[in-house]
């Protein structure tokens, strides 16, 4: 065993595979379906935490800061399906040792804890995003610094509530 692991994602039924295969390779689990359920975890402290970044509608990045106070020595990797340049910063910033995209392997993510320090020798990648990547990335940092607050995300970017929404609700757009 190595230690307590927290899963806390909305998801219920990605949540039971995930937890199911981690506890399979010998971790202890306990899952958490929202932010209110993870901060009220009795169990014994967790030393590893799996936070989703879109809990329930919520955003896993408010989450964080709680989780590193009450925990401080657990250490922290963000999942997404909604992966940008803004959001992994920012969940650096709170203090999550990694930030994995969806999909990603129960490899990738105990992967993840193990690399907590910079890796030089990531490989760059081959070509550069495209215009609708940036875009999408540009978005995700304006609403980022508007704290997820879409009418004022639409204000600073001179843009329609609505015509911001019907972007957001679309999956980002791959490199």
């Amino acid at each position: 065993m190595s230690g307590q692991m927290l899963l806390i994602d909305d998801d219920e039924a990605f949540s039971a595979v995930l937890a199911r295969s981690l506890t399979r390779r010998g971790h202890a689990v306990t899952v958490a379906n929202s932010a209110e359920a993870a901060l009220g975890v009795a169990d014994a402290p967790p030393t590893r935490i799996v936070l989703d970044l879109n809990l329930g509608g919520d955003s896993g990045l408010r989450l964080l800061p709680l989780l590193r106070q009450r925990w401080p020595d657990a250490a922290v990797v963000v999942l997404t399906g909604y992966a940008s340049i803004a959001t992994a910063v920012e969940a650096t910033k709170l203090g999550a040792v990694q930030y994995l995209a969806k999909p990603a392997t129960v490899d990738d993510i105990l992967a993840a804890f193990e690399q907590v320090s910079a890796n030089p020798e990531l490989p760059l990648a081959p070509q550069p995003m495209s215009l609708k990547r940036v875009t999408w990335e540009h978005l995700q940092r304006v609403l980022a610094e508007h704290d997820g607050n879409v009418s004022a995300t639409a204000r600073a970017l001179n843009m329609h509530r609505r015509t911001l929404q019907r972007m957001l609700a679309k999956k980002p757009v791959k490199n």
